[in-house]
């Protein structure tokens, strides 16, 4: 009987659940030291969502049938906040004991980060239709958190956004035109037969 995964997304799907249970663990490590309640209500429902995805992926892939990934519901939907104000400097704490709520938060998007990068990357891996999808909804997933996340920081001030100048910006931007386009307002696009001729070369 032929196996049902290839060699290549067995393995790509055996990392991913391996940094999943890590992040499991690291959560539950980082619960105590949340004191913020608003902070406290997103890592337990990301936590209880993890473990449910997780449980999901083991169970399809043992009965061999993918079942369809559940999308993640954000609880924050808040407008970002740009640019610097008096950010606090960083440094690696000396003691557990100095844990506070931006390093649990910044833990977290971290792992979301790091998982939403092997999902897609898994799933431009897979073979199987049904585990592709799973593993793409599962990158999704962890974007959708980790955004969460970042508002609760950028919010709080611990995420703070650099901006440039807003003639920079905008420089930057208006570089780019729709293809196409041209100074002179002539088309760039030619027909293939007109570039062929060009270059002297025949069908």
């Amino acid at each position: 009987m032929a196996a049902h995964l290839g060699a290549h997304e067995t393995m790509e799907v055996h990392e991913i659940l391996t940094a999943t249970i890590d992040g499991i663990n690291l959560f539950q490590l980082y619960r105590p030291f949340a004191k913020d309640q608003q902070l406290i209500q997103m890592l337990d429902k990301q936590l209880h969502f993890t473990i449910n995805e997780y449980n999901q992926t083991v169970q399809s892939l043992n009965q061999q049938g993918m079942s369809e990934a559940v999308p993640y519901r954000s609880i924050r939907n808040v407008a970002p906040i740009y640019g610097l104000d008096n950010p606090v400097p960083q440094s690696p704490n000396v003691s557990m004991n100095q844990m506070d709520d931006r390093d649990v938060a910044s833990g977290m998007l971290g792992f979301h980060k790091t998982s939403a990068t092997m999902k897609i990357i898994a799933s431009l891996e897979c073979a199987n239709p049904q585990l592709r999808r799973m593993m793409q909804q599962g990158a999704v997933n962890c974007s959708e958190q980790a955004y969460e996340v970042w508002q609760y920081m950028n919010q709080a001030g611990y995420y703070q956004v650099p901006t440039m100048k807003e003639m920079t910006t905008n420089t930057v931007l208006n570089s780019y035109q729709p293809a196409g386009y041209a100074a002179n307002q002539t088309s760039l696009y030619q027909p293939q037969q007109n570039i062929n001729s060009q270059m002297n070369i025949t069908q």
